[in-house]
Parts: C-alpha cells; sequence; structure tokens
C-alpha cells in the first residue's frame, strides 16, 4: 500500500543581530545575570529592532530552508505560519510571506497556538500532504516576543526573545512501510486545556481590551504543568509510533527554560546529550524556538539524515504537543 508521508527537505533559521544580554537587563530593571541564569539558564536573548517585524523575520528564516531544501518558492503550494506575534490583525503573516516570495499557487495562512504553535503548524502540514491537499509545505515559527512583554516586569521580560525557523515538506510517496524506510514525519499528537487560560496569557487584544496588551505569567504554576504535560505527550507520540523513548536518537524541545528541559529529561530517563538545548543563546522564542534549536542541531552536525527526532512544546492556552519525524 501507498503511504504518503511528509519528508524533511530542509531547514533553516534567523535572529536578528541585536542581542541583549542579562548584563544589559540588569540595567533596566531589578534583575541580575545569576539571577537569570539561575532560574532558566538564560544568558542573552535576540531582540528584532523597530521596523523589524515578524513577516521579516519569517521570510528570512523562509529562504535559508528553501535554499537549504533546493526547491523553488513557485514550487511551494502550502505556508503555515505559527506566531502569536503578527504584524496585522490581518491579514496573515502566511500570506504577506506567500506574496513576498512569490509562491502564489496554494494556501497561506497562520496558526496561533503560542509555543505549541510549530507543532501544531507542522501537523496541520503533515495532514494536508498525506490527504494529497499539498506536495510541498513551507512550515514556519516566527515571533517578535519583545512587542508584547512589560519591560518592568523582570519575571517575565528577561525570558523571552525574537527569532524564527523554518521547515520544508516534501511528499514522499512509498510502498515499503519498513521502519528504516520511513522517512518523515510519523506522527503528531496535540492537546489544549483553556481551563488554565490565566497563568500564561496576553491582557489585550482586540476584541477585548483595543489594545495589544502585555504578557503575564504564574511561572511556578506553568513549570508544573509544563513537565508533566510535556512528558505526557512524548510518551504518547512514541507509543502511538511503536518506538521506545531510549530508542529516539535526539529529543528537541520548546526552549522555554533549562530547568523544564532537565526536569522533563528526569522524568524519562533521557540522557542530557540527546537533549537540544539553544535556551542560553536565544531564550524563549515562542513559536520558533523548536525550529530554531532543530535547525542548530543540524547546521552543527548533531542531528543528521536518518536519525529519529522527537520535537514537544507547551504553550499559553494551555496547548502542548509532540512531533516525531526520521530526519
Amino acid at each position: 500500500m501507498t503511504e504518503r508521508l511528509a519528508r524533511i527537505a530542509g531547514v533553516g533559521a534567523w535572529l536578528p543581530d541585536r542581542i541583549l544580554t542579562n548584563d544589559e537587563l540588569s540595567r533596566m530593571v531589578d534583575t541580575s545575570d545569576s539571577w537569570i541564569r539561575e532560574r532558566t539558564g538564560i544568558r542573552q536573548r535576540h531582540i528584532a529592532p523597530e521596523g523589524v517585524t515578524t513577516a521579516d523575520l519569517a521570510e528570512q528564516a523562509a529562504r535559508r530552508a528553501l535554499d537549504d531544501a533546493g526547491i523553488a518558492p513557485e514550487a511551494v503550494d502550502l505556508i503555515v505560519v505559527a506566531t502569536t506575534t503578527p504584524d496585522f490583525t490581518f491579514p496573515s503573516v502566511g500570506t504577506m510571506l506567500q506574496a513576498r516570495l512569490g509562491a502564489t499557487k496554494g494556501a497561506a495562512f497562520d496558526v496561533q497556538a503560542v509555543c505549541t504553535g510549530f507543532v501544531y503548524a507542522l501537523s496541520v502540514a503533515d495532514n494536508m500532504i498525506a490527504r494529497g491537499q499539498a506536495g510541498t509545505a513551507l512550515v514556519v515559527g516566527a515571533e517578535t516576543m519583545s512587542r508584547i512583554l512589560d519591560w518592568t516586569d523582570r519575571s517575565t521580560c528577561v525570558l523571552f526573545g525574537d527569532g524564527a525557523g523554518a521547515m520544508v515538506l516534501t511528499a514522499d510517496q512509498s510502498s515499503d512501510n519498513s521502519d528504516e524506510a520511513r522517512t518523515g514525519i510519523l506522527g503528531t499528537y496535540l492537546r489544549s486545556d483553556g481551563r488554565f487560560k490565566d497563568l500564561l496569557h496576553v491582557d489585550g487584544g482586540p476584541s477585548s481590551t483595543g489594545t495589544v496588551g502585555h504578557l503575564r505569567m504564574i511561572g511556578n504554576q506553568v513549570f508544573r504543568h509544563a513537565i508533566t504535560n510535556i512528558a505526557e505527550s512524548m510518551t504518547t507520540i512514541a507509543d502511538r509510533a511503536g518506538v521506545a523513548i531510549a530508542d529516539i536518537d535526539w529529543f528537541v524541545p520548546h526552549q522555554a527554560n533549562q530547568r523544564i528541559l532537565e526536569g522533563v529529561a528526569k522524568r524519562l530517563s533521557i540522557p542530557t546529550e540527546k537533549v537540544i538545548s539553544t535556551v542560553a543563546d536565544h531564550g524563549n522564542t515562542s513559536a520558533a524556538s523548536v525550529p530554531l534549536a532543530f535547525d542548530r542541531a543540524v547546521q552543527d552536525g548533531r542531528i543528521k539524515r536518518g536519525d529519529l527526532v522527537l520535537m514537544e512544546a507547551l504553550g499559553g492556552g494551555f496547548t502542548w504537543g509532540a512531533a516525531l519525524a526520521r530526519f
């Protein structure tokens, strides 16, 4: 039986040049480098300058992913952008990106699941490829989180940064369903629970307040839910795929907090050297964090073709989920 899998044909990433260090932050708000590092593992984050938008970051990451895949923009028939910081209420960043790239056939739209956004977008693209609704998909996670921060709130402003990451997926039809031959997205798992909205949210919006608002978080409660829900999503997707956690080559988590990464790894007995961490350099870039971390590990040679990779995240809403792929 022929199965239509979504193969990861290329990856790309983009970060603004401006780096904001912990020491610089300590001159803006009551904090210190040691306080931030001890609680989060973050030492710096990238900040988009005035005039540079989420669409700008998305475009740069998308072009790098297309170049890596050796695919012309004209071949793309689906664009899914994960973002919680779009340039405008509408049109979507996806359609703006479509126009900029000249990828004028097919569909383009945004997905909003905050930090889990890239996993959600990947699942949407994977399912559309499987159903034959798309042949070449561009999936992007892009954020300018610095635009929704309260820079007087030391509990949140130290955590977040800006950036974008992208993947190109292509339809791969194979009559060989053996584990060794199955290259691409092997499965995705998505969950949400809106009852926890107040633990991590933005206190504004066009319908409720007519303002952009600022990010608000009750960090200790988010921490607890993150470890529990991320671990659950990882074991669920592995069980569904018939794969043992120990047999997975690499884990690419949402880069929220180094303590969360370590907590999940400890709960599932995962060696820390198998967990890709960029949180020290990037901070929490929301929907961009998973593809940014994936791209770095590909570029530095850790993730190689044929490796089994598990991506996972939890975000405001709450939303959470995981994706398993053989790269």
